[in-house]
């Protein structure tokens, strides 16, 4: 297997020293949450943002525990080096931006932090250095920077103990949120999942459909919820997303709402569920859960008075973790089908089927020692019913393409101190569009999209 070169090396060790002088341990300032508890920032997070225990117990508590900041604001930058095996497509046009060259491709501003005793939350701005563009000749150039509202996750919440309890009986709270699987605190879900950053450039056809609880709907929807936390044993929640215009539309801040296919729009609230089993001894915890959603989706958000196609989206997740110092272990894994019902699509000629699935599988294992060290393998999968149509992808022969693809992710982590982190990343294909080798009908295959991501994250 050929292992792609890193051509800006010399570069990118550059910036990293800077960086860490930038955030020498004598010059630092922790992010918002850590201020606000006076706990560092290993206390809530594995590595960020995966959760420990606490973590996700400050995020179902509101983010209220400890004392409210008079300035609650936190900053994340990023720069990095991809480099992919083969960047060109057959006529040998670059296809990937950028490709071996060190890039600052962007960061992102938090009002993080407590309110009150009872109300709390996060909101993310993030700027994109390179969300796209093209040439004159229609090529790639991820050269037009953008920002906009990313994450965002506001809170309303109670407590209730007993009279002789040690700690909470039951948490329960209110939630207003713009991305499925935002609110939740499990790191298996798609939101926070990992990957937890990858590289801004990719071969333009390597773009596969995802589920709308996949991400597809993140920063385009508003979602209201309630949700409870029983004895730390059990969870539930049940939410309901709108298309995130009128008096929510700040939620979806900086999106393409003006084009055909900018932003997702839905017909009226669409119902999301939740329900998770956790169980926690000592320094394991181990969670079974399940979530989906159920939404009416119009085929041209520019027209919300066509009928609407239905996705109905079903999971299983599961996550343990055994943290001690100075050995952690976290695992992960999911599985979401999507049953796709596209009868109002098919009618208008946008897709060649009624109806489609979708299935997707991720399953990863982190190890790290003393919270410096970590190194994480990955297996993802994805794959459907071709539908030439609807994904507007045939082969140079005319074949439709299946939305299928295969691969793994290895990754090396180090943090040598909390607030900065430093990766190493290999992804590495298996499968593009159904097939092993010449999934495009012109010779390529899908290791050529391998890449190796060299990239150094800090937040302040």
């Amino acid at each position: 297997m050929a292992i792609p070169s890193l051509k800006s090396a010399p570069l990118v060790l550059a910036a990293i020293a800077g960086l860490l002088l930038i955030a020498s341990p004598g010059a630092y300032a922790v992010p918002s949450y850590a201020r606000q508890t006076g706990q560092q920032c290993v206390a809530c997070h594995v590595s960020f943002p995966e959760l420990t225990s606490y973590g996700r117990y400050f995020k179902l508590t509101g983010y209220t525990i400890g004392q409210r900041q008079t300035l609650p604001f936190a900053m994340m930058g990023q720069v990095g080096v991809t480099s992919t095996q083969n960047a060109h497509d057959s006529a040998g046009v670059l296809q990937v931006p950028r490709d071996g060259g060190l890039v600052a491709t962007g960061g992102s501003v938090f009002l993080a932090g407590k309110a009150t005793d009872n109300l709390g939350g996060f909101v993310q701005w993030t700027f994109d250095n390179f969300a796209g563009g093209t040439d004159a000749s229609g090529n790639p150039t991820g050269g037009t920077s953008h920002s906009g509202i990313d994450n965002v996750d506001l809170r309303l919440v109670g407590k209730h103990a007993g009279p002789d309890a040690k700690e909470l009986d039951l948490i329960y709270g209110l939630t207003l949120h713009n991305n499925p699987t935002a609110q939740d605190v499990w790191n298996s879900t798609p939101a926070f999942g990992f990957p937890f950053t990858g590289s801004p450039f990719t071969f333009p056809d390597s773009a596969t459909p995802a589920a709308l609880t996949d991400g597809s709907m993140g920063q385009h929807v508003a979602g209201l919820g309630g949700y409870f936390f029983w004895k730390k044993k059990l969870y539930g929640e049940i939410s309901f997303y709108r298309t995130a215009d009128g008096a929510f539309s700040a939620l979806r801040a900086g999106q393409d709402t003006a084009s055909a296919g900018g932003v997702n729009r839905l017909n009226g609230y669409n119902p999301y569920w939740r329900l998770a089993l956790n169980h926690e001894w000592g320094p394991h915890s181990i969670m079974l859960g399940t979530f989906g959603m159920r939404a009416d989706r119009y085929p041209n958000n520019l027209d919300p008075t066509t009928p609407t196609d239905r996705f109905t989206d079903g999971a299983l997740d599961a996550q343990y973790q055994y943290i001690t110092d100075p050995h952690t272990f976290t695992a992960q894994a999911a599985y979401i089908h999507e049953k796709q019902d596209l009868n109002a699509t098919f009618a208008a000629g946008g897709s060649a089927n009624a109806s489609n699935t979708l299935d997707t599988f991720r399953a990863k294992g982190t190890y790290y020692y003393e919270r410096k060290y970590g190194a994480t393998a990955q297996y993802f999968q994805t794959k459907g019913g071709a539908d030439a149509t609807l994904y507007a992808t045939v082969d140079a022969a005319g074949n439709p393409i299946f939305p299928e693809q295969e691969g793994y992710i290895l990754q090396l982590d180090y943090l040598p101190i909390q607030n900065v982190r430093l990766m190493l990343q290999y992804t590495g294909f298996l499968k593009y569009n159904g097939l092993t080798s010449n999934y495009d009908g012109l010779g390529r295959n899908p290791r050529d999209n391998n890449q190796i991501f060299l990239n150094a994250w800090f937040a302040f």
